[in-house]
């Protein structure tokens, strides 16, 4: 399969991943036999969920959704096949191949990680904790793939009752060149998910955490309760938020703004990546191929603090890639957030919503809209809102407040919504209604080849 054998070697380098193995260098086996062979890895690994995230993954689903217009929408335009619905299995260098390879690499260093762990904290017992720790991020990082690549190419969870349909590769370890692993349903991708949340957990309980740029407890009960509330397990999208929300605070006024420019700024932030020395594939598509969506600016007040990150120089644009360290010379990438403070109060509204406690679902609600304008604005809106309509407000502040980093026709899928795009859309797709099998994206000719236990997807896998 394309994903196989990926191999890290090498402690200076980030990024010094090998699929074959030359003569006279170091085994993976022997490179991950000691703590400092397996922090190295942990460094590779992360460099490598970089990939995955300044690449098409964070924008497929903004592509594919109703809220981004692309500009110069010809057929060499970045991710027109996605805005289009024309993607096709013979896209390895596009999007089709690319999140699936890119992220089953990421996957297959987190996996080699906890594989040799346990056995380096048997040889290394007075370095157990540092190698607890590496062991927790890197089933955070596991975590993580699955559900990313389970996003793109499988259908929501709740597409059917007991998600028994098809999924993706479900992998506990690095499979070897002779394996093809099958794809097991959406319902067995998530038990893996939400058993490596677990363990992470526990591993990162009464550990300190490192920064912004790595994995932490917060990030793994972040992440477990955005799966969660994929699931529809409600109550567990609540009590996971809950646990987070009291360690962090919403950023406010000009601090929004410079929260996606300049990494110093980051209250509300639980992991973002570092893009130091790293791409920048982000800024260069919103600088040269979309913008926001004319129906997007109509879901704002006009004082709202979020339309900064949505204008440049009066037209809109997308700010949330505009690094200043890149405008001060210096080689910087995306700053690319992958989970903040908001998403939490907003999965545990939208929970909150769907088990009838509507007092609840407002409180958590009320921050994000105070932060947007004030406090008055917050409680006339709540004022006029009924019951009966919270649910949507609770949406559309999610469109609002996560656009452009990587939600929006995820949510749109997992709402089970038609998908209505403007009418001056470029695109050809006006609408797609629900369910649809232009959901997922194809799997990818090479990999359909390579490996023959690998089911194709209906319709789009011509």
């Amino acid at each position: 399969m394309l994903f196989l054998l990926v191999a890290i070697i090498g402690t200076s380098s980030c990024s010094d991943f090998l699929t074959v193995m030359p003569k006279g260098r170091v085994t993976t086996p022997s490179f991950l036999s000691s703590p400092d062979g397996l922090k190295a890895a942990l460094v590779g690994t992360y460099s490598k969920l970089y990939t995955v995230y300044d690449g098409d993954f964070v924008r497929y689903p903004d592509v594919a959704g109703n809220m981004l217009s692309i500009f110069n929408a010809t057929e060499s335009a970045n991710m027109i096949s996605q805005y289009n619905f024309t993607s096709n299995e013979d896209e390895e260098l596009g999007a089709v191949g690319k999140i699936w390879s890119d992220t089953f690499e990421a996957m297959a260093n987190a996996n080699n990680i906890i594989q040799y762990a346990p056995k380096v904290a048997e040889d290394y017992p007075l370095q157990a904790a540092d190698i607890d720790r590496i062991m927790g991020e890197a089933l955070f990082i596991r975590a993580l793939c699955h559900l990313d690549v389970c996003l793109c190419y499988a259908q929501p969870y709740n597409y059917t009752a007991d998600a028994s349909h098809l999924g993706v590769p479900v992998l506990y370890k690095t499979p070897g060149p002779d394996d093809n692993e099958p794809r097991r349903s959406v319902a067995e991708v998530y038990t893996l998910i939400c058993n490596d949340l677990t363990r992470a957990e526990e591993l990162l309980a009464d550990k300190s955490p490192r920064g912004q740029y790595y994995v932490s407890l917060d990030a793994v009960r972040a992440l477990h309760s955005r799966v969660s509330l994929y699931m529809e397990k409600w109550q567990d999208a609540i009590d996971y938020a809950d646990d987070v929300i009291p360690t962090k605070s919403l950023t406010q006024g000009q601090n929004y703004y410079n929260m996606y420019r300049n990494p110093v700024v980051a209250s509300e932030v639980i992991f973002r990546f570092d893009g130091t020395e790293m791409g920048s594939k982000h800024r260069s598509f919103y600088a040269e191929t979309a913008i926001p969506a004319d129906t997007l600016f109509t879901l704002f007040d006009s004082r709202d603090t979020r339309l900064q990150v949505l204008y440049k120089d009066g037209a809109h644009y997308c700010m949330k890639y505009e690094s200043d360290l890149n405008q001060l010379g210096l080689n910087h990438g995306d700053e690319t957030i992958v989970l903040r403070l908001s998403e939490m109060y907003l999965n545990a509204a939208e929970a909150a919503c769907m088990l009838g406690n509507y007092t609840n679902a407002r409180g958590y609600i009320k921050p994000i809209l105070e932060r947007a304008v004030d406090a008055d604005y917050a409680q006339e809106v709540l004022a006029n809102t009924s019951d009966a309509k919270l649910l949507d407000l609770v949406r559309k502040e999610r469109v609002k407040e996560l656009c452009f980093e990587g939600h929006n026709f995820f949510d749109i899928v997992r709402w089970k919504m038609d998908l209505v795009r403007e009418k001056a859309t470029t695109s050809i797709v006006k609408r797609i209604n629900y369910p649809s099998d232009y959901f997922v994206l194809p799997i990818s000719r090479y990999e359909l080849s390579a490996n023959r236990n690998m089911q194709p997807n209906p319709t789009v896998n011509k």
